[in-house]
C-alpha cells in the first residue's frame, strides 16, 4: 500500500519556500505521493476554510515537479466544473509528460456555492457537469496524436452515493475524504455492490484520511481515521490495507488556517508515521497482530 500526503497550498503561512520545504520533506521521508487542493476564487465561503494565498494546483505541481525527483504528484481534488475539460486535459497531459509520468488527477464536484457563482457556473448542475467533464477529458486523452497523454490515473472524490457511483463509472480509484474508520469499512462494501449493480469493475480504493497525532488515545465513534496516538494511526493504516486500499493520503491540515504558519506539527506527525512504517520488522509484527485479531474483527472490516 502506498502512502501519500496532502500538503498546504493555501493559507497565511504558505509561500514558495514553504511549498518547496513541504515537497522535499514528503519526498525525503519516503512517502509515495504529494497532493494539493483546488480553488480559483477565494470567496467568503472558501476563505473561511482555505484563505489566501491559494496557489493554483496545476502551476504549483508543475513547479514542484522541478524540485522533486521521485514522488508522484496529484490533486485532491480538482473541482471539475471550474475549467473547460479540454483545458484540464491539456494541462494534465503536459504536467504528466513534464514530470516523467508522475501525475494523479483527483477530481470532485466542489462545494463552495459562492465560488461557483463568481465563476458563472450553475451550482445545482455540478454533478452533471463533472460527469460530462470526465467523459470529455478521457476522450481528449484518447487522441494521443494531439494530447499525448500517458496513462494518468483518475481518482474520483466524493463521500456521497452519487460520488461513489461516479467513481465506479469514470474513475480508476474512489477517493473519499476524511471519514471515520467504521464509515470506510461500510463504504468499501458499498463500492463493490455499486460496481456489481452497474456491471463494471470495482475501482481501486484510495481514501484521504486525517493526520492528527495525539499523546493520549482518542475514543468514541466520531474519531476520524488517522487521528490519535501513533498506534491508532498505524492501526488505521493496517486496517485500510486489509480493506484493499492501494493508496492512503494523509492530510495534516486541522481546519484552522493559522496552523499553516506552524507546519512543524504536521511535519513531526509525518516523521513519526514514516519512522514507524520504516522500522525494521514492524510490518512482520503488524501482520502477526492482524492475523491474531482477524477472528475478532467485524466481518465488514475484513471485506
Amino acid at each position: 500500500m502506498k502512502i501519500g500526503v496532502n500538503i498546504h497550498n493555501f493559507g497565511p503561512g504558505t509561500d514558495p519556500g514553504a511549498l518547496r520545504s513541504w515537497a522535499r520533506t514528503v519526498e525525503d521521508l519516503g512517502f509515495d505521493l504529494l497532493m494539493v487542493s483546488d480553488h480559483l476564487v477565494i470567496t467568503p465561503d472558501v476563505a473561511e476554510r482555505y484563505p489566501a494565498p491559494f496557489y493554483e494546483p496545476f502551476t504549483t505541481l508543475s513547479w514542484l515537479a522541478g524540485v522533486t525527483t521521485r514522488i508522484r504528484l496529484g490533486t485532491t481534488v480538482l473541482v471539475a466544473p471550474y475549467r473547460h475539460p479540454l483545458l484540464t486535459a491539456r494541462m494534465a497531459a503536459n504536467l504528466d509528460r513534464l514530470s516523467g509520468g508522475r501525475l494523479v488527477l483527483g477530481v470532485g464536484v466542489g462545494w463552495a456555492r459562492q465560488e461557483f457563482a463568481a465563476l458563472g457556473i450553475p451550482f445545482e448542475q455540478r454533478g452533471r457537469l463533472t460527469d460530462d467533464h470526465l467523459r470529455a477529458v478521457r476522450a481528449a486523452w484518447a487522441d494521443t496524436a494531439d494530447y499525448g497523454a500517458g496513462r494518468i490515473p483518475v481518482w474520483v472524490g466524493g463521500n456521497s452515493d452519487a460520488g461513489l457511483r461516479r467513481a465506479v463509472r469514470f474513475g480508476d480509484a474512489w477517493h473519499p475524504l476524511r471519514p471515520t474508520m467504521p464509515w470506510l469499512c461500510e463504504a468499501a462494501v458499498r463500492l463493490k455492490a455499486v460496481a456489481d449493480e452497474l456491471g463494471l469493475p470495482v475501482p481501486a480504493f484510495a481514501p484521504r484520511i486525517a493526520l492528527r497525532l495525539t499523546g493520549a488515545p482518542i475514543v468514541g465513534p466520531d474519531r476520524k481515521a488517522g487521528e490519535g496516538t501513533i498506534e491508532q494511526i498505524t492501526d488505521d493504516l493496517d486496517r485500510l490495507r486489509l480493506l484493499g486500499a492501494e493508496t492512503v493520503v494523509l492530510d495534516p491540515y486541522d481546519g484552522d488556517p493559522r496552523t499553516t504558519c506552524h507546519p512543524e506539527t504536521g511535519r513531526e506527525a509525518l516523521a513519526a508515521v514514516a519512522a514507524h512504517l520504516h522500522r525494521p520488522h514492524s510490518r512482520d509484527s503488524r501482520d502477526s497482530r492482524n492475523s491474531r485479531s482477524s477472528s475478532r474483527r467485524n466481518p465488514t472490516e475484513q471485506s
